[in-house]
């Protein structure tokens, strides 16, 4: 009876392992068999550089195909185009020899011919077909091409506008504050994507919705981190206000006795004058001298000065 038992036992042991290998094994093996897909990488993304960081971060799983045609390219603008474009092209093949020397990427030179007839975009596209491979671009309408033709592109551009901030120093957006930031001034908010916002001097705020502005962002291996400020509401500035009109003078009373002496003085100041004017004045003819043929005038009066005065009074008139 006990052989029996420890024949059972031995057998659900052996179950148990033959479970086990079926879960652990199998699977694994499964992901060995797939097989990856190259990746064509165009004249463009060379020139760029920065597939050197995206190959660095552990991205590209599968093997890098850089046609003999793209090197030839790069080599003929190296050695026959202006100073701007030669300075590129010998930077796009210190990138090619820089992909080869990273010991966890697999580089291959794809020996297509040091010239492409058609055009180095046409033998891409040519080649992606023949080989079920991606493309790796920046090229606008190279993109566009390959995308009618049904092939899949990796562009550069498209990743790093993902990855790029969802907010931009300088804009404004409504934030709820829901923690103190370590400093004590500081409140902490989140976004929708979980960044971490921490906005200065506002832990009064906490618990509370308002508008900030984004003023810097930090990027770091843990993650990102945006540094932001509440916006002050400023109040309308006060009008001023303006005189209604001018300033209402109090008449003066006037005595009747000084409004008759006002009235009366012209009036006494013209029968004046014409009684002046009806008064004989002096004959004064010059006096000739025997000896002389000129003839001397006397100085006026003080009378015949304010004759003439009235008199050019009453023309005025």
């Amino acid at each position: 009876m006990q052989t029996l038992e420890i024949l059972l036992v031995i057998a659900t042991l052996a179950i148990l392992a033959e479970v086990t290998y079926l879960v652990v094994k199998l699977p694994r093996q499964n992901l060995s068999r797939k097989q990856s897909r190259p990746i064509l990488v165009d004249t463009s993304v060379l020139i760029d550089g920065r597939i050197i960081a995206v190959a660095q971060s552990g991205f590209i799983g599968d093997t890098l195909v850089i046609p003999r045609s793209v090197i030839g390219e790069l080599q003929f603008l190296a050695d026959n185009a202006d100073h701007d474009k030669r300075a590129r092209a010998r930077y796009g093949l210190d990138v090619v020899k820089e992909l080869q020397a990273m010991p966890h990427l697999k580089v291959e030179i794809l020996q297509d011919g040091s010239k492409a007839e058609e055009g180095v975009d046409e033998r891409l596209l040519t080649l992606a077909k023949k080989h079920g491979a991606a493309v790796c671009t920046i090229d606008y309408n190279l993109n566009k091409v390959a995308v009618v033709e049904g092939i899949t592109v990796l562009n550069v551009n498209e990743l790093a506008q993902s990855l790029r901030m969802a907010y931009l120093p300088g804009e404004k957006m409504l934030l709820e504050l829901v923690q103190k930031g370590q400093d004590a001034h500081q409140g902490v908010g989140y976004l929708t994507d979980g960044t971490m916002v921490v906005v200065e001097h506002a832990s009064k705020n906490i618990g509370q919705t308002i508008e900030i502005e984004f003023i810097r962002s930090l990027q770091t291996a843990a993650g990102k981190m945006m540094f932001a400020k509440p916006v002050e509401r400023q109040s309308p500035p006060i009008p001023k206000q303006k005189p209604i009109g001018k300033r209402r003078v109090q008449p003066q009373t006037v005595a009747p006795a000084q409004v008759e002496a006002v009235v009366e003085a012209p009036k006494a100041f013209h029968s004046d004058a014409k009684e002046r004017r009806h008064i004989k004045r002096p004959n004064n003819k010059p006096v000739r001298s025997s000896g002389s043929q000129q003839s001397s005038r006397k100085p006026k009066t003080s009378s015949q000065r304010e004759a003439a005065l009235i008199d050019l009074v009453d023309k005025q008139q």
